[in-house]
């Protein structure tokens, strides 16, 4: 296993004579059914793949016959490079380098962002509208199926996110769901090998698929992270703020809406590590066993919802 939480695990396979795919299948146990599609993943990344508009490794096989693995799999080429998952993977990092691992990072999302959907073979990804509300819908949804514990704030937050949704200011587009450098492959100058972990993926609002994505973005000054150790703490890298001014100009989209997309993203946050507690309680938490007590986990979406609610608050 070379990745694992919340997501789809990852692993790495070596044949006899030292080939290498990777192999992807869903967490042990996972209950939340529309979470862990690796049938999505696998339409997804073969169609980008022939595109080429956005580097991805190309897919080689699934299987839907769970006596294999215990789930349904896919398996598509090893893309060799770095991945900055933590502060230490991107400590040695000049800020030459850092800049041009920020900027591929940026030019990938766009590129994304942008293409014809129609024209590369992704029409089958459904509804284009009404993005931000199905997401409130589908979360809710996990977290209230989960049943882990009383969450007052999950349907506050709801209620007034949803009271709240600005009108779309982008064009629907292929939103990647949980776009960080954690799920990019860079090669040695810095520039995206590959765009993994296409579980999530649908099509929507680009501007809600970005604000979610910078939240990843851990600046030193913030009082939580979404991820453990971020890999942007490096004083070599841009702070959140210039990520935002890279993104608006490369798109030209209006970003006014921001404070919105940050709140909902962090309730969304929360729902999703809500999730993770579930899996826990019933012991099947997949890869995520070295990820704390099993109390820290329900205490972090706690802390999220309250940041939720704070950002709600600031909102007209």
């Amino acid at each position: 296993m070379i990745a694992a939480g919340g997501s789809n695990l990852t692993y790495e396979v070596r044949s006899a004579n030292g080939n290498r795919v990777a192999l992807r299948r869903p967490p042990e146990g996972s209950t939340l059914a529309t979470a862990h599609d690796t049938d999505r993943e696998y339409r997804v990344m073969s169609a980008l793949h022939e595109a080429r508009v956005v580097p991805v490794p190309q897919c080689l096989a699934r299987c839907d016959d769970t006596a294999v693995t215990g789930a349904a799999f896919i398996v598509m080429d090893f893309v060799d490079g770095q991945i900055l998952r933590t502060s230490g993977d991107a400590a040695a990092l000049t800020s030459t380098q850092a800049a041009s691992a920020t900027t591929a990072l940026i030019d990938a999302q766009v590129a994304f962002h942008t293409i014809d959907l129609q024209a590369v073979g992704l029409a089958f990804l459904g509804r284009h509208d009404g993005y931000v509300a199905r997401q409130l819908k589908r979360w809710v949804t996990q977290v209230e199926r989960a049943d882990t514990r009383p969450l007052p704030l999950l349907h506050e937050l709801h209620d007034a996110l949803s009271a709240r949704i600005p009108a779309e200011r982008a064009a629907p587009a292929l939103v990647h769901g949980d776009y960080r450098f954690d799920n990019v492959v860079l090669d040695t100058d810095f520039a995206v090998a590959a765009v993994l972990d296409w579980e999530l993926c649908t099509t929507g609002d680009p501007i809600a698929d970005f604000a979610w994505s910078v939240q990843y973005w851990g600046d030193p000054d913030d009082h939580m992270w979404w991820l453990p150790d971020p890999p942007t703490l490096p004083n070599s890298f841009p702070r959140r703020s210039e990520v935002v001014r890279q993104y608006e100009q490369a798109t030209g989209f209006d970003l006014s809406d921001y404070p919105f997309y940050e709140a909902f993203s962090w309730w969304k946050q929360a729902c999703i590590v809500e999730g993770a507690y579930a899996r826990r309680l019933r012991g099947s938490a997949g890869g995520m066993k070295s990820s704390g007590p099993t109390a820290a986990i329900s205490e972090r979406a706690d802390a999220m919802f309250e940041h939720a609610h704070t950002l709600v608050s600031r909102i007209s």
